[in-house]
């Protein structure tokens, strides 16, 4: 089951379960939209080096049950900071 991390790992940006923001890689790496598009190098992972691709919506309700981390991750990537 995926964790639906809450934020963008560049800029913060906060990425709730819902988000159409929300863009993924193999090993669930969360970036916004604009960061993939602007700040992250051919619009790949620089993490794992996989395409990003849309973040699955988790339904409503199944949050309850299966709910979204709340551990937040930033990256250190110089196009990051």
């Amino acid at each position: 089951m995926l964790e639906l991390r809450p934020n963008c790992e560049c800029c913060g940006r906060d990425l709730p379960p819902d988000s159409a923001e929300a863009l993924i890689c193999s090993f669930e790496c969360t970036w916004c939209r604009d960061c993939a598009a602007h700040r992250l190098a051919g619009g790949l992972c620089p993490n794992c080096g996989g395409n990003l691709v849309p973040r699955p919506i988790r339904p409503a309700g199944k949050l309850e049950r299966f709910p979204a981390s709340a551990t937040r991750k930033r990256s250190t990537l110089p196009a990051c900071s």
